[in-house]
Parts: structure tokens; C-alpha cells; sequence
């Protein structure tokens, strides 16, 4: 049991961290090239996420639905 919830830190910590990113990316007044290593990073977050949240099949659908919905509004404060 230990085991499925350091899973869902993971998976939680890993989508925190893209939003935050993300967020921060939009934030600037503009995003050319060198936005592209840290657009690769919220991807490789996103990905880490759902690696780690693999560990229980049963909540990936309620995972994707809740990271689709903070991503999509990210910047929007």
C-alpha cells in the first residue's frame, strides 16, 4: 500500500510542477526558443505523472481529467 501512495504523490507533485511551469511560460511576454527546454520539461512532467499513476489502472481516467482541466487553465489567473 506504501508502495501506490508514493505513486500518487508522485503523480500529484509531477502535475503541480508542469501547471507551475506551464503558468510561467505563459506569463512571458514572449515565448520563442529559448521557452523550448522548459516546454520539454512540462512535457516530461506530464509523462512522469501518468508513469507513476500507471501503478493503479482504475484512476487514470479521474488523473487525466483532473490534469487536462489544471493544464488547460493554466495562466489564467
Amino acid at each position: 500500500m506504501r508502495c501506490g501512495q508514493d505513486a500518487a504523490d508522485a503523480t500529484e507533485l509531477c502535475v503541480s510542477a508542469a501547471n507551475e511551469l506551464l503558468t510561467e511560460l505563459l506569463a512571458r511576454a514572449s515565448a520563442g526558443r529559448e521557452s523550448a527546454l522548459d516546454l520539454l520539461t512540462v512535457d516530461a512532467l506530464v509523462t512522469y505523472a501518468f508513469e507513476a499513476a500507471s501503478v493503479d489502472p482504475s484512476s487514470l481516467g479521474a488523473r487525466a481529467t483532473d490534469a487536462m482541466s489544471r493544464l488547460a487553465f493554466a495562466g489564467r489567473n
